[in-house]
């Protein structure tokens, strides 16, 4: 449920912060006092559109924020989790904040997190149902009936969507690529030996990653052979001299005696003597690596010819496929996996075919178990809305979910065309609900289907926004004794204009505009007692308010107070 709900800068609300409770809390005040306003920022809090329209004139952002309790098993910590959104502080908590910049700009959070609108809506519809007084809008489109009788058996329907969807899929990919075969079955053979003849070619040639490196150095080699053979010779006969004098090494080793004949004498000739040492063993690794390096020096006659072949080879790989060796061997991976799939579905136009006609017969299978589904639910559906109507005053009326099937037309969601018909008057015809119902009966057929769809919603928060335009008398009361049962297990905030409604609520928050410093404002008032009942009886007479029309507030809560512990009781039996 919505706990606590902020606004900053929203429309012509400077700032505004209010606690709500469980049950139902009504929203009354005059017309433009902004009692919608506050829908709509709930509405973009939960991931509705946003716009730099709503910010208050003068301010450079609109800030909304909402901190919603919700229970452990509801669908919104399954989200949360898998957005990695959780809080550390309470598991059973989430907050919610927008924020909308002058330049367009939005920036949403979900439990101090950034997330994109999209999450944020996705998250939000877990949260908040909201019903506007134009809601009902939805039924008058027909296209749109299918998705609420989903919605109605979900849990029957659900699963049975998700296979054929799966089988729809699959059945239009093997489509899409029969029509692509045999549109292309000469592209398809030009591109089948256009990767055969690359990846032949680079296979062929055994790359290895360093391999240019290294034959770039054995070049360099080759090519300066004599030198490098000199200088090895004259470095090694410096080092250990020849037959008529000695060498370098061999003078040190003088050296090196002799200063350590005197290093005890002083700390200065022992340095000296340490030094020299170095220097003498370091001399004799390197003699040592010298003779190693003449003693491996071959030159091969035909070697470097070999080199530069091969050399000549990657450079012709390099400049077909990529920049350096590694890069043609990924590109020849990449050809391979490619080569590899084209062979896999290198079966026949009739053998892509044959497998398109069984993905067409699994997928129809799906969409008649689909839709033997729909039609068991649209008969529970109808017996449900024909009570919640009875108990709405359209006791009279019949409701008819007409299906037009579609064999040989397969969509995203079946084979199915749902349209809701209605026959509002006895002796009348059934007829399409959006060219018969007034709007007072788009508005009760509205309300029963949200009351059936409420109880298995999961969803925390509903939202009704002057809901009950266009009633009065016993339907207006029908109305209110619905939306407070809708409340037993939902949090309820409903902006109504009639007294019938706001006398059932368990709560009363009065909406008022007021002008300070010449800038418009928005002020909430919780009501109890006295409160209570001079707001209804303003809601009765208009006004001038009697003592009459007092009475008759005080009547209207006194008789709501008894449908509730009415249904309080019927909860318990």
């Amino acid at each position: 449920m919505l706990q606590e709900l902020a606004i900053h800068d929203f429309a012509i609300i400077e700032q505004l912060s209010v606690d709500f409770s469980t049950g139902m809390t009504v929203l009354t005040g005059e017309t433009g006092a902004g009692k919608s306003i506050i829908i709509d920022a709930v509405g973009i809090l939960v991931g509705g559109r946003g716009s730099a329209d709503f910010i208050r004139t003068g301010a450079k952002k609109a800030t909304v924020e909402g901190m919603f309790s919700i229970p452990p098993a509801a669908p919104t910590a399954a989200l949360l989790q898998k957005y990695g959104v959780t809080s550390d502080d309470d598991q059973d908590t989430v907050v919610l904040q927008r924020e909308l910049f002058t330049s367009g700009r939005n920036v949403c959070r979900v439990n101090g997190h950034l997330v994109n609108t999209s999450t944020l809506k996705t998250i939000g519809e877990t949260l908040v149902d909201i019903h506007g007084q134009n809601e009902h809008q939805e039924l008058m489109h027909p296209e749109k009936h299918l998705g609420l009788l989903d919605q109605y058996a979900a849990d029957q329907i659900k699963p049975l969507l998700t296979t054929y969807q799966a089988r729809y899929a699959d059945w239009k990919d093997l489509a899409s690529r029969v029509k692509e075969r045999v549109a292309n079955e000469r592209e398809w053979a030009q591109r089948l030996d256009m990767l055969e003849y690359q990846a032949k070619e680079i296979s062929e040639a055994h790359l290895q990653p360093t391999e240019e490196d290294d034959l770039n150095n054995e070049r360099d080699r080759l090519n300066h052979f004599q030198q490098i053979q000199d200088a090895l010779t004259t470095g090694y006969g410096v080092l250990n001299g020849d037959d008529d004098e000695s060498g370098v090494i061999d003078r040190l080793a003088e050296a090196m005696s002799a200063l350590q004949d005197i290093s005890h004498l002083d700390n200065q000739y022992e340095d000296m003597a340490e030094s020299v040492a170095n220097a003498y063993y370091s001399l004799q690794d390197v003699s040592s690596s010298l003779n190693r390096e003449i003693d491996g020096l071959e030159y091969e006659p035909g070697r470097l010819d070999q080199v530069e072949e091969r050399l000549a080879t990657i450079q012709q790989l390099e400049h077909k496929y990529g920049a350096t060796v590694p890069d043609v061997i990924a590109f020849g991976e990449k050809v391979s996996a490619e080569l590899d799939e084209m062979n896999n579905t290198q079966g026949s136009s009739e053998e892509l075919k044959a497998k398109l006609a069984t993905a067409q017969t699994d997928a129809l299978a799906a969409a008649h178990a689909l839709s033997a589904a729909r039609v068991a639910a649209a008969k529970q559906l109808s017996k449900d809305i024909h009570q919640q109507l009875a108990d709405l005053y359209m006791g009279k009326a019949v409701f008819d979910v007409h299906f037009t099937v579609h064999d040989d037309q397969l969509g995203p969601t079946g084979i199915d065309a749902v349209e809701f018909y209605i026959q509002t008057n006895p002796g009348e015809k059934l007829r399409p609900l959006a060219k018969t119902a007034s709007g007072g009966e788009l508005s009760r057929i509205m309300l029963a289907l949200k009351t059936i769809f409420s109880q298995a919603d999961g969803v925390t928060s509903i939202i009704f926004d002057e809901v009950d335009t266009g009633v009065s008398g016993r339907v207006a009361q029908a109305i209110a004794e619905k939306i407070s049962r809708i409340s037993r297990h939902s949090q309820v905030l409903c902006i109504t204009h009639l007294p019938q409604v706001a006398a059932m609520a368990d709560h009363q928050v009065h909406i008022a505009k007021t002008v300070k410093n010449g800038r418009t404002m928005t002020k909430l008032t919780p009501l109890s007692g006295t409160g209570r009942v001079e707001e209804l009886a303003r809601m009765l007479a208009g006004t001038t308010i009697t003592k009459l029309t007092k009475e008759h507030a005080q009547e209207l809560l006194r008789l709501a107070d008894q449908d509730k512990d009415s249904q309080a009781k019927e909860a318990t039996a």
